[in-house]
């Protein structure tokens, strides 16, 4: 296992782009610290982010790997480029000449998409300690470690979504194909939601339950928008008449449908190295 994750991640630190594509994600993980010096004033309008309760203890778990998950794109271009490079630079066939089985070639390749997913899972549960303690007006351990199953959801979705990125680059080939392939599944999923939502089951959740299920959906439904919980959007809604009833919590269901899609990715990625003349 070591000997595979060596080699993988020699491939990714001597190419360029992807070793400064790696540094750029972690450096713009870093940035959600930017989000506290952030202040408006404006005339009467003054208000800082910071003292809005978005770094408070339990809140800061679900807000930051929500902010963080959205940067896992350019993880993504990593690991598309770095299956688009193996065809590319043969290093696919040179790893198979060498004794490698190709069995063993997609465990590499996995263990590295779980090494990336750990590291940045770490990496936010380190910057929101340092940023909850800096900020938050609850400090007690009970309150700091309770709702921390936001990051067991990031984990999983990162898992997910580089497992759909590999199993899209070893079916394409080419990064920007593969990443296009991303792009209009994501179109995709989004019509087939409108058509359910709104022509076929217009006034029920039959939609929703049906779209679960699919890749993309699935990802997202592991961590809820945290925004509508801040208690200065909850006040604005009850003036407006708008009251959100919506389940932030993390179900073990949404889980279990992720880490099929998972195993579903890495079969697929396995049978098409398995079937093709490489």
């Amino acid at each position: 296992m070591k000997r595979l994750l060596s080699i993988e991640l020699q491939k990714i630190w001597l190419n360029k782009a992807s070793r400064m594509l790696t540094l750029s994600y972690f450096v713009l993980l870093s940035f959600i610290a930017l989000i506290a010096s952030i202040k408006f004033d404006v005339g009467v309008l003054k208000f800082h982010l910071a003292e809005m309760g978005i770094f408070n203890f339990p809140y800061i778990w679900h807000f930051n790997t929500y902010i963080g998950a959205w940067m896992k794109f350019f993880l993504a271009i990593v690991i598309v480029s770095m299956m688009a490079n193996e065809y590319s630079y043969g290093t696919l066939k040179q790893n198979l000449i060498d004794g490698m089985s190709k069995k063993e070639f997609i465990q590499s390749k996995f263990l590295t998409v779980v090494l990336f997913a750990f590291c940045s899972t770490v990496f936010i549960f380190i910057m929101s300690l340092l940023l909850g303690f800096s900020f938050s007006s609850y400090t007690e351990i009970g309150i700091v470690f309770s709702d921390m199953n936001y990051l067991i959801a990031f984990f999983v979705k990162l898992v997910g979504f580089f497992s759909f990125c590999l199993f899209l680059g070893i079916l394409v080939k080419k990064s920007a194909f593969a990443l296009g392939f991303l792009l209009i599944w994501s179109i995709f999923e989004g019509i087939i939601n409108g058509i359910l939502s709104f022509k076929i089951f217009p006034n029920s959740d039959t939609a929703q339950s049906i779209m679960q299920f699919f890749p993309l959906e699935a990802l997202s439904n592991l961590i809820v928008e945290p925004f509508t919980r801040l208690s200065m959007i909850k006040n604005i809604g009850s003036q407006m008449g708008v009251n959100q009833l919506k389940d932030y919590s993390l179900h073990f269901s949404s889980i279990l449908i992720v880490v099929a899609w998972i195993f579903i990715f890495m079969l697929l990625s396995y049978k098409l190295i398995q079937k093709r003349d490489l």
